[in-house]
């Protein structure tokens, strides 16, 4: 048998996108030597990012099972060397440019992520569980969806996403890990334990700067940013930051609950945001009889929809309502969002039928520029 070509091995590596950045290794400059016998063995050497990688199995088993499809290959040698600092520094440029100052990629003339940021009124009315669950929701469907829990005093997204993984730094730039498809970044991945976030005002702006703009998000297509409860600091910030994000208020049908959400979408009148929808959670529980108890009341969704129409002048529809299931707090204390874990229940049904009625609100590309040059 002959032994493969150098091209036919490249062109294998080639097909191998890093699992974080998802672009080619090829591209990214993480091939190092490859070495071919005459026998056919191929010995590849792969420089990841850091020493410690996270994904560096993944990474060698995607390189083995690519190599070894080419004709000719009798085995597969991969080994795992470290970028040098000039090979990662080149990388970080290479992704998010040479500017000291970057800028968010959100806010780009060419960007086409969709941003919403989940906001209520209150705590304690699930707005966590819903930003994991439509993330996840969404992530199901193919797009690429990206959380940010800019909650800060209160991050809870990482463990309600079964995320364990530790970002990874290249230079200055940050690689958010994934979890159900999503690619996630919290403060809670850079503190000690349960140790409590104690900034002011500026400390929280600047946070949250460093995560749209440190963190290589890549192309995608949504981001939900998962908001502290009320109309405090990072409310204030996010539309200063993302101009063009837009509200998901989240009640409970609890007139309380339903009165104090309203102030946090009647924020969009100053901010100038639009409000994308209401989703009201807890409505009701199903029992075994088939009847339904609205532990918290009834109407506080509609309600909430109905004043923010009239007050912003354009129609704000309740976007679902999410019964209650115990499943769905054991999902997000075991890591195991619903809508993954038990896609049949009535809540998982009503999480997906959200994210359907986001897509079909995702503006066209028709028209938008992409910034592209002819000559």
């Amino acid at each position: 048998m002959t032994a493969p070509s150098l091209e036919a091995v490249n062109a294998a590596l080639a097909t191998v996108d890093d699992p974080e950045i998802h672009r080619p290794i090829t591209d990214l400059g993480m091939v190092g030597d490859v070495e071919i016998s005459p026998e056919g063995a191929v010995k590849v050497l792969i420089l990841l990012t850091v020493a410690g990688c996270p994904m560096k199995t993944t990474i060698r088993k995607s390189v083995e099972d690519a190599v070894s499809k080419v004709e000719g290959v009798t085995s597969v040698d991969v080994e795992l060397g470290t970028m040098t600092d000039e090979q990662r520094q080149a990388l970080r440029q290479k992704l998010q440019g040479a500017s000291q100052e970057r800028p968010i990629p959100f806010n780009q003339p060419t960007n086409t992520t969709t941003v919403y940021a989940v906001t209520s009124g209150k705590g304690g009315v699930g707005k966590s569980s819903v930003t994991v669950n439509l993330a996840v929701a969404l992530a199901e469907r193919g797009f690429k969806v990206g959380v940010l829990d800019a909650d800060i005093y209160g991050h809870s997204i990482p463990p309600m996403l079964g995320s364990t993984n530790p970002p990874t730094k290249v230079e200055d730039m940050i690689m958010p890990p994934q979890a159900h498809g999503v690619k996630v970044i919290s403060i809670k991945q850079f503190t000690a334990g349960n140790a409590p976030v104690v900034w002011r005002g500026p400390l929280l702006h600047r946070a949250l700067q460093q995560f749209l703009t440190d963190v290589y998000w890549g192309d995608l297509d949504y981001l939900l940013l998962d908001l502290p409860p009320g109309t405090g600091d990072i409310a204030l910030s996010i539309p200063q930051l993302l101009p063009e994000s837009e509200l998901l208020i989240v009640t409970t049908p609890q007139a309380a609950a339903a009165e104090v959400a309203e102030r946090a979408g009647m924020m969009a009148v100053q901010t100038k945001q639009k409000v994308a929808g209401v989703i009201e959670n807890m409505s009701w529980m199903d029992m075994p009889d088939g009847s339904k108890v609205e532990m918290f009341g009834s109407g506080g969704g509609l309600s909430v929809a109905m004043d923010l129409t009239r007050a912003l002048g354009y129609h704000i529809g309740v976007l679902g309502q999410v019964p209650m299931d115990v499943r769905l707090r054991e999902g997000g204390d075991e890591g195991k969002p619903i809508v993954t874990a038990h896609p049949d229940s009535p809540a998982a049904k009503t999480f997906n039928e959200i994210a359907d009625s986001l897509i079909e609100q995702k503006e066209s590309l028709v028209g938008k520029p992409l910034g592209l040059n002819v000559d």
